[in-house]
Formats: structure tokens, C-alpha cells, sequence
């Protein structure tokens, strides 16, 4: 069964850290040009978050996470991830990985992706 899986969220009190992963099964993660996270807190639509190319050397970050979370992947371990730190109220929503097969610009339009999870929900107390 070809899915994504999200772990790692958690509560955690503001200007604190968390690290997420995806880790992606009946597939072959290197297959896929382009991971991306997204988040959606409760009565807003789903946002972009960051976005990693197939090799790693390429990463887009919206601009209320850049600098504060950064995206890797790891192909041989099918897995991407997301650190988050210096955690805000304000990120508090629940995060999904997706994935698609073939690079797409701009990576922050959710309805390119082919693969979505199901999400891992991030609660940052103040």
C-alpha cells in the first residue's frame, strides 16, 4: 500500500522544538522529485510550509517559518522531515507531508502533489 505517515507532533511550549517525519512505504521515495509540508489550523485553508527537492539541494520555505524550520529527506530511509524550532502559537495547526513524482514551480500549491498523509497535529502552548 503506497501511503505517506506523518509523526512527531506533540505539545510544546513556545520558543521550544520539534521534529517531524514522514516516512513513505510502497514506493520509492527517490522516485519522487518533490516533498513538501503544509499545515491547516482549525477553520483556515491548508498553507505551504517548505518544499525539498529529490537530491536535497534545493529547499522553498514560506516566509513566516524561514528561518526557524528547516526540511531535509533522507531517500535510503524513504523519509523526509521537517525541525521545527523557536516554535510560535501561531504554528500550532496540523501538518501533512505530500509528495509528487516530478518537480512543479512554484512547490507551495497544494493540489500538485500527488501523495498527501494524513497529518500529525503541532500544538505550541504560549
Amino acid at each position: 500500500q503506497v501511503q505517506l505517515v506523518e509523526s512527531g507532533g506533540g505539545l510544546v511550549q513556545a520558543g521550544g522544538s520539534l521534529r517531524l517525519s514522514c516516512a513513505a512505504s510502497g514506493l520509492t521515495f527517490s522516485n519522487y522529485a518533490m516533498v513538501g509540508w503544509f499545515r491547516q489550523a482549525p477553520g483556515k485553508e491548508r498553507e505551504f510550509v517548505a518544499a525539498i527537492n529529490r537530491r536535497g539541494d534545493n529547499t522553498n520555505y514560506a516566509d513566516s517559518v524561514k528561518g526557524r524550520f528547516t526540511i531535509s529527506r533522507d531517500n535510503t530511509k524513504n523519509t523526509a522531515y521537517l525541525q521545527m524550532n523557536s516554535l510560535k502559537p501561531e504554528d500550532t495547526a496540523v501538518y501533512f507531508c505530500a509528495a509528487r513524482r516530478n518537480w512543479s514551480f512554484p512547490p507551495s500549491l497544494p493540489h500538485v502533489y500527488d501523495l498527501w498523509g494524513r497529518g500529525t497535529q503541532v500544538t505550541v502552548s504560549s
